[in-house]
């Protein structure tokens, strides 16, 4: 066995080019067969997939390898192997139904060996692929590093014959094959140490962001008017009521106008819905509370219970509907629309999205602002001719909780999968959108470089 992590590079692409080959084979016969959106959200996800069995076989390799160097004698070694494979297919099975069924964890499930259970699996999915990913970089780099000097060596030994022994002497020095390799574990235990901060501390780490929006229409009475937003609760075993009350008392303590919740109050537990309300109703506003539906009040089938539910609580939820918000004697137009179901038939989404966008056109008041609270922002690209100013929105979760923004802006997981909003403000021909990373979480029990949000929107008159 050998301990060099230079040759993780040659150990890698013995079978990673196999992967390869098959992915750019999937990629050719999707794009073939199917030219649609869903079409490349299924081959991003096949990629993502072949990727973690790709990350699984070299880990353990690694693993083995580990085993063998200092656990002694075969029978020990094969009877340690057996064990940890049975405990890794049971956290891999127990879990299914988060990563193989849409992330769904039922009430069962919030049992405390479960949410553990649930967790480790999410720490060594994340962390494996991440440091697999970053193992490949490695081994590329390290390929080129070794041509390159290759090159080198051709190219100065046709010069000075003599200067060959000395190069490759130098190459290969037990100091600087140390230094490589303590490198190279330093770095591929990156990912595991950022994705258990992640868990255990950046999916609670709330920010609360001050956004400035200027309004070209913006009654005078509504200078200095101040929304805060929250989206994307998701009450559930790893967005505890308790963290809840601390975002609804931070909120509080930032003293907004007007609060909008721009949906997503559960995850895919029905009976949380009286849990969610009974948390959030401790909000204040001398303006009200207001929110919309997100998809998972859609997809359980709670939209019109949860609505009595936050109505007896003072909180309005607005469903296809507007509010009209008076300061002085001027007014602005509050709107909000469903966000419907996402697992609903594609032929069913159309048409009700159909019916979304007739429905807000007759909502618009001509005469002043007019700020929209969706879920998602679909319609977009029409706000502007809507008449639309501006539209406050989640659902993506600053990029699906993943993001490495703060290198470049599109390094998200959301960006990824094909989604063009993903955070913070957008303009698109006079019309604006912020997009709320959202305070809880869902699928993946982590947040890293996407850290869960508390917004408030001061409105300016440009």
């Amino acid at each position: 066995m050998t301990s060099s992590w230079l040759l993780i590079g040659r150990r890698v692409f013995v079978y990673w080019r196999a992967i390869i080959l098959l992915l750019i084979f999937v990629c050719v016969a999707f794009l073939v067969a199917r030219s649609d959106e869903f079409g490349r959200f299924e081959l991003i996800l096949l990629a993502l997939f072949l990727i973690f069995i790709a990350s699984q076989i070299f880990w353990i390799g690694r693993l083995v390898d580990v085993e063998q160097r200092f656990v002694p004698g075969r029978p020990r070694r094969l009877r340690l192997a057996i064990v940890s494979v049975v405990f890794y297919l049971f956290v891999l099975l127990y879990s299914y139904p988060e990563w193989g069924q849409g992330h769904v964890i039922r009430a069962a499930d919030y049992r405390p060996l479960s949410v553990v259970i649930h967790a480790a699996f999410w720490w060594w999915f994340v962390g494996s692929m991440s440091a697999f990913l970053l193992v490949i970089v490695f081994g590329v780099a390290n390929w080129v590093a070794r041509a390159t000097g290759w090159v080198y060596r051709k190219a100065r030994t046709a010069r000075q014959p003599h200067a060959k022994a000395v190069d490759a002497a130098a190459l290969l020095s037990p100091g600087r094959r140390r230094f490589l390799e303590r490198t190279a574990v330093l770095v591929s235990a990156t990912p595991f140490v950022a994705t258990g901060y992640g868990l255990l501390y950046g999916r609670q780490n709330v920010e609360v962001v001050r956004q400035r929006v200027r309004l070209a229409r913006l009654p005078k009475a509504f200078e200095d008017f101040r929304i805060a937003q929250l989206s994307d609760i998701h009450l559930g075993p790893f967005t505890t009521a308790d963290y809840i009350r601390h975002c609804v008392a931070m909120t509080n303590g930032l003293e907004p106008d007007l609060i909008a919740l721009t949906g997503d109050y559960v995850c895919w537990d029905p009976e949380a819905q009286s849990e969610a309300v009974r948390v959030l109703a401790g909000l204040r506003a001398p303006h009200g509370v207001f929110g919309c539906m997100g998809n998972h009040e859609a997809d359980v089938g709670i939209e019109d219970s949860i609505t009595r539910l936050f109505a007896a609580r003072g909180i309005r939820m607005l469903r296809q509907e507007r509010a009209p918000i008076r300061r002085g004697d001027e007014t602005l137009n509050l709107i909000g629309i469903d966000h419907g179901s996402d697992v609903a038939p594609d032929a069913e989404k159309q048409v009700e999205g159909d019916q979304r966008l007739q429905q807000l056109k007759a909502l618009i008041m001509p005469d002043t602002v007019n700020i929209l609270l969706t879920h998602y922002p679909h319609f977009f690209d029409h706000h502007s001719e809507l008449g639309i100013d501006l539209t406050l929105a989640g659902d993506i979760h600053g990029g699906g909780q993943l993001s490495l923004d703060f290198i470049h802006r599109g390094l998200n997981l959301g960006t990824l999968m094909g989604v063009p909003y993903i955070r913070g403000l957008y303009e698109n021909g006079g019309a604006q959108l912020y997009m709320n990373r959202g305070i809880g979480i869902t699928g993946l029990p982590i947040r890293f470089g996407a850290r869960p949000e508390i917004t408030v929107l001061e409105l300016a008159r440009t």
